[in-house]
């Protein structure tokens, strides 16, 4: 298991055909819809695809992203893509990141500099810490996956692999958001002797897929007769905000990807409907979103072939549903940190799931959402430092 250095070099015929298919694009018919409430708006969409093909300049952020160290690296027959921020301080601890769906490994980027040099951040050199933020299996450069069965807690095997025998770490720390979440979850449960502490952007039961309908994400129940009012329709809220990607992937992400791998604007309007209901949008999706980003999310999934794979995440987290590795408890008991946005769409998730971790940090922001890692990054790198800080030792 040798890393190789790696560049992303996305080769200049890609992006000549996806220019080409953008010029080509057929929009839907769309009407009374400026609100979101049918989906991605025609009004939103169009002048996205129109920037996607005339202002968009890929190599610029390709540049951007390759002033960063690059690894690819094999494991049990997994493409594992990560790149690599070492500290600047006295003692920096080896931290890895880990993201969801639909982002990358792109939505770290606000917070790799702050978590690695926090001196030139304003903060404490004490705090630094070896940054690694892997593409999850079958996403981004972490492609092509060939291989089923890879989900959250079988990409905590890689992750723990990774750090130990690849990157030869003999302890380290977790975070992460989405299924990053679920993965260090899963790191903070099966590998607590190694694994000093996790924090999380996310709460998220292990056993989420884990039920006889894991395309309901209420696992077939109905609002708990005890939330009446405001508290009803938040919860209800969620389930809409959540269902529709979450069914589909879990049931017929196949199907779904012939769109997607073939028209880009079909790809960009399912991430950005995603982006806008789960985020902090108060202000609207280009508010809370750069334009720029959102199009270069997009063009890591479409220049990567890699949005069937980052489907099939969910399906596989439901064909392999999750078992514990013992009768610990609390069953995250690595020493746990936990965040939460005001505006996080998936937040029902998490409802009455504080008592399976090792609760020793917890934070609420007044802005933010589920995307905190890029909406949010001091809030996030505030909240990691306390978590970790005290197991730096």
């Amino acid at each position: 298991m040798q890393p190789q250095r790696f560049t992303i070099d996305v080769p200049e015929d890609r992006l000549i055909d996806l220019k080409d298919r953008l010029a080509r694009t057929r929009l839907p018919h769309d009407y009374a819809n400026e609100d979101w409430s049918y989906g991605t708006p025609a009004s939103v969409i169009a002048p996205l695809i129109e920037r996607w093909r005339n202002g968009y300049d890929w190599r610029e952020h390709e540049t951007r992203m390759n002033a960063y160290e690059h690894w690819r690296v094999e494991i049990e027959g997994v493409p594992v893509h990560y790149m690599r921020v070492s500290g600047k301080g006295p003692n920096p601890a080896p931290l890895i990141l880990s993201h969801g769906w639909p982002w990358t490994f792109w939505d770290m980027h606000r917070v790799v500099g702050p978590l690695s040099d926090p001196a030139a951040h304003g903060g404490d050199a004490a705090d630094a810490f070896d940054v690694i933020v892997p593409s999850m299996p079958g996403f981004g450069f972490s492609t092509p996956l060939t291989k089923t069965g890879i989900n959250f807690w079988s990409t905590a095997d890689l992750w723990h692999t990774l750090m130990r025998d690849v990157l030869g770490f003999d302890s380290y720390f977790a975070a992460g958001g989405d299924w990053g979440a679920l993965t260090t979850s899963q790191l903070g449960h099966k590998y607590a002797d190694e694994v000093r502490a996790i924090h999380v952007s996310t709460l998220a039961p292990l056993y989420l897929f884990g039920h006889e309908r894991p395309w309901d994400v209420t696992g077939g129940q109905l609002a708990p007769p005890e939330l009446q009012g405001q508290a009803r329709e938040d919860y209800l809220a969620w389930q809409r905000r959540i269902a529709s990607h979450v069914c589909v992937q879990v049931l017929d992400p196949q199907t779904l990807s012939y769109g997607m791998h073939d028209s880009p604007a079909a790809l960009l309007a399912w991430l950005i409907e995603r982006r806008k209901s789960w985020g902090d949008c108060r202000e609207g999706l280009l508010s809370a979103f750069d334009p720029d980003f959102l199009l270069t999310t997009a063009s890591i999934y479409w220049l990567t072939d890699s949005f069937v794979t980052s489907a099939r995440f969910y399906a596989e987290a439901a064909r392999h549903p999750w078992k514990p590795e013992d009768d610990r408890s609390p069953v995250i008991s690595a020493p746990a940190g936990v965040s939460r946005f005001p505006f996080d769409g998936t937040s029902g998730i998490g409802r009455g799931t504080e008592g399976l971790f090792n609760l020793v940090y917890q934070d609420s922001h007044d802005k933010g959402g589920h995307f905190a890692h890029v909406e949010a990054p001091d809030a996030v790198v505030g909240d990691i430092r306390a978590t970790m800080r005290p197991y730096r030792a």
